[in-house]
């Protein structure tokens, strides 16, 4: 008789936000991705509750990718009892250790301000983990190749296979007593600017794929001509271009659209900064990864010479008291927090200035807000009056919108027993459902939160 396997929905289920699968095969436990909830209150309050497990009880945790809402909550597992290997691939690996440890450190002084601002329900606001915490949770990662056959305890065989995106991101595929599952983890665009296309996965028996993007395609525009004609027009307002942006992936990218302007001559020679410890250190790991990415090292170097770097508090303060002309790019990328923020209470009221959001925002997010109309924004306990532009390049995401991942798993050998829909809001997932069951006839089903599945 086969023993039990099954996978239970922890995260990621109705919105985009906290990727967790919780695998059991016989006696065993392992755990897919372990991110942060962010968005709406209600969903970021699960970071606080109790899992439905043991953590001490898991055997391995495995990662698609590093961003935050696929990593972010290894320090707090560890914090409860988890103390084994996280296996990942080698760039997953180097991108958490700038990830985590920054992660880390903004929720201390997000901490620390709403302590001192008196503007948190909870005395004293306490960060969920902190940096040190984070550091210590990086020596159970163990990193991979691609492609390699990872041996899991009881049997079960693990694969990572890279799906573009951001660098070291990846699809993970679990056989075991020959039953197989594959994660798609997010999925990047068969188009991407600096990323490769995801290459096609093996045949699995089960599936489980994202659904950002589930209920649309990316908009059919010049990404380089909107930038141009935002920084142009700011420009001559005498305003400032405030992108908030994610610190891995998309500040790289916009960093290289900028260059190819200012070399093209299609906007002004601008300061460019780059206000975010993270996404500093996230482009150094770039710079050095030529193999992962379509930029050589010539188009780095230029990237390189054109950028200033922000790397202390005091040079942020003082970035944010000048007023001439210039373009900042900071994380986070949904506004949600970091140094983004104090940017964005300075500049937000000025209608000289322009906020431009570079792809997906989640639901109740600051850049959800924004980008619909809001006309106040609430950062740390105030209101601002939203006076300056607000733009939102959707065009500029990493993840592939539904065409692009139906023609990625077209590719796939054979037809999967069952597909499950994670990792996109309740309407996006569903339409992904009916995609996926019209355009291939594939049986699609959309799990909710603590959902169980039983893989047979």
């Amino acid at each position: 008789m086969q023993a039990p396997f099954q996978v239970q929905f922890i995260g990621a289920t109705g919105t985009v936000t906290g990727s967790k699968y919780l695998v059991k095969y016989d006696r065993y436990k392992i755990m897919i991705d372990c991110g942060l909830f962010q968005g709406i209150k209600n969903v970021r309050r699960r970071n606080w509750a109790d899992l439905p497990f043991q953590p001490s009880e898991l055997d391995a945790v495995l990662l698609t990718h590093a961003h935050i809402d696929h990593s972010g909550y290894l320090p707090a597992l560890m914090k409860r009892g988890y103390h084994g290997p996280i296996h990942c691939s080698d760039a997953t690996k180097a991108l958490c250790k700038v990830l985590l440890p920054d992660a880390g450190f903004l929720q201390e002084e997000d901490a620390k301000y709403a302590n001192h601002k008196h503007f948190s329900k909870h005395q004293p606001a306490e960060p969920l983990y902190t940096e040190a915490d984070a550091r210590k949770v990086l020596k159970q990662f163990k990193s991979l190749p691609f492609r390699q056959i990872l041996e899991l305890p009881g049997g079960m065989t693990a694969e990572f296979i890279p799906v573009g995106h951001i660098l070291g991101a990846s699809a993970i595929r679990l056989e075991y007593q020959g039953t197989s599952i594959t994660f798609s983890g997010d999925v990047g665009r068969q188009d991407d600017v600096v990323m490769y296309p995801p290459e096609p996965l093996p045949a699995t028996d089960y599936l489980v794929v994202e659904s950002t993007y589930g209920d649309r395609r990316h908009e059919e525009l010049d990404a380089e001509q909107v930038i141009a004609g935002i920084v142009n027009r700011t420009a001559q307002r005498g305003g400032i271009v405030l992108m908030p942006s994610f610190a891995v992936g998309r500040a790289q990218m916009v960093l290289h659209l900028l260059q190819k302007l200012r070399e093209e001559n299609r906007i002004p020679h601008l300061p460019v900064y780059l206000n975010s410890p993270m996404a500093i250190k996230a482009t150094e790991i770039f710079y050095n990864l030529h193999d992962l990415h379509k930029l050589d090292e010539a188009d780095c170097k230029q990237i390189d010479a054109m950028t200033h770097y922000v790397k202390t508090v005091e040079e942020s303060i003082e970035l944010n008291n000048r007023k001439y002309p210039s373009i900042i790019i900071s994380a986070s990328g949904m506004a949600s927090g970091g140094r983004v923020l104090h940017h964005l209470k300075s500049l937000v009221t000025d209608a000289k200035n322009s906020i431009l959001f570079l792809g997906y925002q989640a639901a109740g997010t600051r850049g959800d807000a924004l980008t619909h109309g809001a006309d106040k924004v609430k950062i740390h306990g105030n209101y601002y009056p939203v006076k300056a532009e607000v733009h939102n390049l959707t065009a500029l995401s990493s993840h592939g919108d539904y065409e692009e991942i139906i023609h990625w798993l077209k590719q796939l050998p054979g037809k999967p027993k069952k597909v499950f829909i994670t990792h996109g809001e309740a309407s996006a997932a569903d339409c992904m459902r009916l995609h996926l069951q019209d355009k291939l006839g594939w049986h699609a089903e959309v799990p909710e939160y603590l959902d169980i599945a039983v893989l047979k």
